[in-house]
């Protein structure tokens, strides 16, 4: 990215300011004429293609470009130079105008500009209009050849100094002054300057009327430059001294030009000697920054260091001084900016000059918003009047910055700005304009962290300053309404009714909230924080009541931690699905057979320990095959698995029963389990659902059994764990017309609720571990109660909604009431271990 320099046009090839904002940058990508148009200019533009009628377009399509993008740096460039060259002043003048309303011009720009009004310029009123762009350009960056034109113009051109009026001259020796203020410290460039300054009072010298007294105040006047200057570490120093001395000389003062410092005052001569050192102990750091084949990250960091070193001398002019040296070369350098207003600050704390240094910092590289933030706090430091406020906090929302936690940082700068002059007679509706303005603007994209900080700023404020309770908690039942969620949004407004003694409120927001799934270990936490606050704030009653309630949320939240640690360990799983699986093992071990057992004679199997003789209750089980069929579409799982190891026995035994098929089982190890999908969905729908994070190997959209339509859930399998975790994340995503929920698959849960759900409904229904004969009215109601192919889940809340088990390819229908059976044998079994213990 090129940088103008003072004196210098910038390269043609030089980049656009960082990213689409109005950066500012002080010269980047600009591309300005060298000079007026002339006659060759003309016959070489009629020469190009298209001529003026070419140009002509393209000053109008740069023009409708502007309109509709006025942030584009190098258009605005283009437009100038076009408009210079066809001669338009009144479109070339609004132009630069217009530039100057979104960038800062270099002083080349400004040179320029001052040039092609002073051509066209004729009476008083166009002298005050150049002054004022002068003004203008030497308060943008440090520039010694601006600085000189705007000397020059005002001395020639204002009447008042030419004819030597006592007015003229004390403008004009105002105006030197300023300028030495400015870039007299100018170790390279400053010399010019004084010798300026000194030139003008040697001719005012020159017209004296033969008064002794004013003539000799007037070399005075000189003397005295010429001593200040040599106490100056500047370039030519040496050039000075003997210059100095030819002058005296020719004044009297002196009598011997050839010694060096011969008839030096002692005072001067001092002075000259610590100004050479410290000239010395500059040059390197002057050296490497006239190097122009220097990068500017090179000549970045040479300032850098160059500033720590003035810095540790203690003189904060000088090091004002060289930090406008350095954003005049490199302008949009935030790094510079930061550092030159930290030292303002923190050194000079000035107003004038922090004012004009932060505006400054604040067009030039307008996408920091630590530059706003710092700028409205050195205002308020100042005592900077509410308008000026307001004006700079207005500009900078409109800024554009990389992230919203940054016009998140302006806002609640402003804020607590507000809040700090609120006993100023401050009225507090325009804090709260503020934070409706920040929430309105910030909450579609602000995160959940800080959208919280905001809001609970607010509402405190609402509390505490504007004694309005009602909007407080309005704030917070907005933020419900969008974070819900969110376990510190809760927590924050349980908190505040706390600190204010609204116990009944409190307790209400507990009560709101405790069944809430909460991230992590937030549901815990808000059960256990209720509890706590009941023993602390509540009566016996009060107590009691959160026991009740917690109780079983907790443990809900305790059987679905030890699902997923399940998962993730297979040796840690609970204990009553290893006592499950155990009877199932000795149920398979001493029943494997080639050939699977008819539905009727399963049925009666009870207890799975003791098998009584499968042909003796076969026809009592017919009238339940009906039931069987239901609770057969619930377990198949269990019995595929069972079938697929008799398979494996069989064939490890050399049985002819190899040749049949063996039935698919999924085992749900990378699974996730998606509902509430849009029944229109399909498999290809979903596959492109999860597109984006890849590792799909299947697809089990759950159908109805006669209907065939999509019951909105759906299996789908993973090649891995990062896929599965990568897939879960998309919970709660909008697919189609509704926000499908992923969680993981847990086939072993629906089992464990359905067991649950039977023992809820008495032990006295439970059949007996030997009665045979009896029938089991609590297993036949519990399965026709139960949705087919759905899993029962108890409790107020469920986690998520696991399925038992889908149905495996090549899949037998007629087989439904041997599988029915081979699940009623299993949950028997468990039944009689729970009566048992």
């Amino acid at each position: 990215m090129a940088t103008p320099m003072e004196e210098d046009l910038p390269e043609a090839g030089a980049a656009p300011p960082p990213s689409d904002v109005a950066c500012g940058g002080a010269g980047d990508g600009e591309k300005p004429a060298d000079r007026p148009p002339s006659d060759s200019d003309s016959d070489s533009s009629d020469s190009d293609d298209g001529g003026d009628g070419g140009d002509e377009l393209r000053i109008q399509a740069l023009e409708r470009a502007l309109q509709e993008q006025p942030l584009d740096y190098d258009s605005h460039v283009q437009f100038i130079q076009l408009l210079r060259k066809s001669g338009n002043i009144e479109k070339l003048r609004a132009a630069r105008e217009g530039m100057n309303k979104y960038f800062p011009l270099t002083p080349k720009m400004w040179q320029e500009w001052a040039k092609d009004e002073i051509s066209l310029s004729s009476g008083r009123g166009s002298f005050d209009d150049i002054e004022k762009l002068y003004e203008c350009g030497v308060q943008e960056y440090l520039s010694i050849k601006l600085w000189r034109d705007y000397l020059d113009y005002v001395e020639e051109h204002d009447q008042s100094v030419s004819q030597c009026t006592q007015s003229g001259l004390s403008k004009m020796r105002d105006l030197y002054e300023r300028a030495i203020t400015a870039g007299g410290l100018h170790v390279t460039e400053g010399s010019k300057l004084w010798e300026a300054y000194r030139e003008y009072e040697m001719a005012i010298l020159t017209m004296s009327d033969g008064n002794d007294e004013e003539k000799a105040k007037q070399v005075q006047r000189i003397r005295v430059l010429f001593h200040r200057q040599l106490s100056v570490p500047l370039a030519d120093i040496e050039s000075t001294l003997t210059e100095y001395k030819s002058w005296e000389a020719e004044e009297g003062s002196t009598k011997d030009q050839d010694s060096q410092f011969e008839d030096v005052p002692p005072n001067v001569l001092s002075a000259y000697k610590k100004a050479s050192e410290m000239y010395n102990a500059r040059k390197q750091y002057e050296d490497q920054l006239s190097d122009t084949t220097e990068s500017e990250i090179n000549k970045l960091q040479v300032f850098l260091k160059y500033i720590k070193f003035e810095e540790s001398c203690g003189d904060p002019a000088r090091v004002q001084v060289l930090y406008e040296r350095a954003v005049s070369e490199l302008p949009v350098s935030s790094d510079l900016w930061m550092g030159y207003t930290s030292y303002l600050d923190r050194a000079l704390k000035v107003p004038a000059i922090l004012k004009s240094v932060y505006h400054r910092a604040t067009r030039n590289c307008t996408w920091i918003s630590d530059l706003w933030v710092r700028y409205l706090l050195s205002l308020e430091r100042i005592h900077a009047s509410e308008d000026e406020l307001r004006h700079v906090f207005e500009h900078a929302i409109q800024c554009s910055f990389p992230s919203m936690k940054e016009y998140l940082d302006i806002y609640l700068t402003r804020v607590d700005s507000l809040r700090r002059r609120m006993p100023a007679g401050l009225d507090f509706e325009v804090i709260r304009q503020t934070f409706v303005g920040a929430a309105e603007f910030l909450s579609p994209q602000l995160g959940t962290e800080e959208l919280l900080l905001l809001h609970a700023y607010w509402a405190k404020l609402e509390c505490n300053i504007g004694k309005d309770l009602a909007a407080a908690r309005g704030v917070w039942e907005n933020t419900i309404k969008k974070s819900g969620s969110v376990l510190e949004v809760w927590q924050h407004y349980i908190s505040m009714e706390t600190e204010m003694g609204h116990i009944h409120e409190a307790r209400s927001l507990y009560k709101r909230c405790y069944s809430k799934k909460f991230a992590g270990s937030g549901s815990e936490a808000i059960c256990h924080a209720w509890v706590r606050f009941e023993r602390e704030h509540g009566t016996l009653d009060d107590y009691d009541l959160a026991i009740k309630k917690v109780t079983p949320r907790l443990k809900e939240l305790m059987m679905f931690k030890a699902q997923q640690e399940a998962k993730s360990d297979p040796s840690s799983a609970p204990k009553e699905t290893s006592y499950a699986n155990d009877s199932s093992q000795k149920r398979k071990a001493s029943k494997m057979t080639s050939k699977v057992q008819p539905p009727a004679k399963k049925r009666k199997d009870v207890p799975p320990k003791k098998m009584a003789p499968s042909d003796v209750h076969g026809s009592k089980d017919q009238s339940t095959n009906s039931d069987l069929q239901e609770a057969g579409e619930v377990s198949r799982g269990k019995a595929e698995a069972s079938m697929e190891m008799k398979a494996e026995g069989v064939n490890q035994g050399g049985n002819t029963s190899s040749n049949q098929p063996k039935p698919h089982v999924y085992r749900d190890k990378c699974t996730a389990y998606v509902s509430n999908i849009d029944f229109t969905a399909t498999e290809v729908d979903i596959r492109r659902f999860f597109s984006d994070i890849g590792g799909v190997t299947d697809i089990r959209l759950l159908r109805d059994r006669f209907t065939k339509k999509s019951r909105g859930l759906a299996y789908v399998d993973f090649s891995d764990k990062e896929h599965l975790e990568a897939a879960i994340r998309k919970n709660k995503q909008k697919f189609l017309s509704k926000k499908v929920s992923v969680a993981y698959s847990d086939p072993s849960k629906s089992k464990k609720n359905r067991e649950a759900g039977i023992a809820s409904k008495g032990q006295d229904k439970l059949p007996s571990g030997g009665d045979h004969d009896e029938k089991a009215p609590a297993d036949g109601s519990s399965e026709k109660e139960m949705p087919k192919g759905d899993t029962k889940m108890t409790g107020k809340s469920t986690l998520f909604a696991p399925r038992s088990v889908i149905k495996p390819l090549g899949w037998n229908k007629s087989e439904k009431p041997d599988v029915a059976a081979e699940e009623l044998k299993s949950n028997d079994a468990f039944r009689n271990l729970l009566l048992k213990k």
